[in-house]
């Protein structure tokens, strides 16, 4: 019997408990009144929550808009007409002062550096994002806060039964999806609390993204592009920068970071065809010359990109706006190999550095230090990013304060969901030298009667048989994991590092002897578990309670708690899945559950 056949039958034997809080779609449905049923403090927002997961599922949406593909017009109009149904008109978005950010690697930290910066204006803004990490109201933010769960529940209803009273199942006027339902939410809570501007992230795409029907912004913006979320986007990076500039409008000027040559040239023709002006943002360095250092709140040599384009944003939003205060103006530079002219360079104001320095973004780049333990996490999840993060990870190491005694320990813990090629994000992350490679789903936990889910090498544990594909997945990571440490093994392959800059031999180590274990890597059937085992009760601020003891019962499992028990000092790098990194938050910071 192969061992993907054997894998795949001891999935299937898995015990059959529920996670908690798990229901069926028809029975979640079933549950559901139109109106809200409070019956204790708080209530009301749960029931929002509960209604919200009811709507459509994002991944039944992106297999709709993969069918519409063809036609994205379809899908603008159909996003129209919830607006419409909602009580709001297109011509009512142009009042909100739109910053509007597309790209693939860094849209959502540029979103955080632009929203810091005009908020250190005096500017009360607002800031749609996604995904969220620990709460749903995060996706919603106003002066940088997610709106209140009080605030959240009043929206939430309000444009819940708008919707639902015209709606007509016969037809097809229904809910919108998941998605759709908390862009018209933000614009529904920015319009009425009245913010000065919003801060938009496009959530897949450009061209198809449902924020697209926003027609005047002030400005738009793209980060970085990469390969991800090819079945609708396209499998090349043409394709994608062709999607990306659909958020361009005739008119509204337009900036982006440096691209490769080829997907930058597309920007460059969707701009003149929308009548777009685009230009080119100058690196970061440019801005500083004749000035201090600009210092950002957010770690990473690739967050510097992001700034520069967020000051670029915000210069451009703040000169539109009439505002003096906007930086002296440098000398002109040459636009990069003639296809864009280059964006202003300016001095960057007092206002402005203070805004990069005081930005936060949770999930990506993060640093918590938690006595013996520290955690990063980062939430890349394309192979561009993962290039991000290891740089990052590794520049973080290599500043550490080393413990004047006893051994380090670095373990990862990894998961990746959807189309994406984790062979190729694994192999990436294999130069930082783990030792021991944890995998697991974006679960935070299972129930109390549970048995701990732990598998090693050739073990199975009893699973819940509603995890089946997400574990399975899981074991397919570690199998990936397993070839991967086999080769590092074999003479030869840790040969001369690439000079092409940017590629991924050039982040190789030198050699270095193979683990003398080649079973360090472990599979658990939630956050919960994993993170006890990693942390060994060591972690002052999560105290969790004990866990099951066959938590332990795999040899890896035991022997590497010893290790971790002993260590001076473990670092952990979370990574993979914006989803993990949430859940681990969502353990690790309990305020942000609150």
């Amino acid at each position: 019997m192969s061992r993907a056949r054997s894998h795949l039958l001891a999935a299937r034997f898995l015990a059959a408990v529920p996670s908690r809080g798990a229901t069926t779609g028809v029975a979640a449905r079933r549950g559901l009144s139109a109106w809200p049923a409070p019956q204790e403090p708080g209530m009301e927002y749960q029931e929002a929550v509960r209604t919200l997961n009811t709507l459509q599922t994002n991944a039944n949406y992106l297999e709709q808009v993969k069918r519409q593909r063809g036609d994205p017009q379809t899908q603008l109009e159909a996003m129209k007409l919830y607006l419409a149904r909602s009580g709001l008109q297109v011509e009512d978005l142009d009042q909100l002062n739109i910053i509007h950010i597309t790209g693939t690697k860094g849209k959502g930290s540029t979103c955080a550096f632009a929203e810091r910066i005009l908020r250190s204006y005096g500017l009360k803004t607002g800031f749609f994002s996604s995904p969220h990490l620990v709460q749903v109201r995060e996706r919603i933010r106003i002066n940088g806060q997610p709106i209140s769960p009080e605030l959240f529940t009043k929206y939430f209803w309000r444009l819940y039964h708008r919707l639902d009273e015209t709606k007509d199942d016969s037809s097809c006027v229904s809910m919108p999806s998941y998605f759709r339902f908390l862009t018209l939410m933000a614009f529904h809570v920015f319009l009425q609390e009245k913010v000065d501007l919003a801060v938009m992230e496009v959530g897949i795409g450009g061209a198809y993204d449902c924020t697209n029907i926003i027609r005047k912004p002030i400005v738009c913006g793209v980060s970085s592009l990469g390969i991800d979320h090819t079945g609708l986007l396209g499998d090349t990076m043409e394709k994608i920068a062709w999607q990306k500039g659909g958020i361009f409008k005739c008119g509204v000027p337009a900036f982006t970071v440096p691209q490769p040559d080829a997907p930058l040239a597309v920007l460059r023709d969707r701009a003149q065809e929308i009548s777009c002006p685009l230009y080119l943002c100058p690196p970061l360095e440019a801005l500083e010359e004749g000035g201090p250092p600009l210092t950002l709140g957010l770690e990473g040599e690739h967050q510097r990109s992001n700034a520069a384009l967020a000051l670029q944003l915000t210069h451009c939003w703040l000169q539109q706006k009439g505002h003096q205060d906007i930086g002296e103006l440098k000398a002109s530079r040459p636009s990069l190999l003639g296809q864009l002219p280059l964006a202003p360079v300016f001095q960057p104001t007092s206002r402005m550095r203070h805004g990069l320095r005081d930005t936060e973004w949770l999930g990506r780049t993060q640093v918590l230090r938690r006595g013996p333990l520290t955690w990063y996490l980062d939430g890349a999840h394309t192979t561009s990013s993962m290039q991000a993060c290891v740089r990052w990870f590794r520049q973080a190491l290599h500043r550490r304060e080393r413990p004047s005694s006893g051994s380090e320990v670095r373990v990862l813990l990894f998961n990746s969901t959807g189309d994406r090629d984790s062979a190729a994000l694994l192999k990436l992350l294999q130069p930082c030298q783990f030792d021991y490679a944890v995998f697991c789903p974006n679960l935070t936990e299972m129930s109390s009667t549970d048995n701990a889910g732990v598998h090693g090498r050739g073990y199975q544990q009893n699973f819940t048989v509603t995890l089946d594909q997400v574990l399975l997945r899981c074991l397919a990571h570690q199998q990936h994991w397993s070839h991967l440490q086999e080769e590092q093994a074999s003479p030869g392959l840790w040969s001369t590092p690439s000079s092409e800059p940017g590629g991924p031999t050039s982040l190789l180590l030198a050699p270095h002897p193979p683990h003398t274990h080649s079973t360090s890597s472990l599979v658990f059937s939630c956050i919960t578990h994993a993170l006890q085992w990693i942390s060994q009760g060591r972690d002052p601020v999560w105290q969790p309670p004990s866990p099951p003891r066959s938590l332990l019962a795999h040899p890896v499992a035991g022997s590497g708690a010893v290790v971790l028990h002993e260590a001076a000092a473990i670092h952990v790098l979370v990574t993979g899945s914006l989803h993990l990194v949430g859940g681990v938050l969502k353990l690790l910071e309990p305020s942000l559950s609150q």
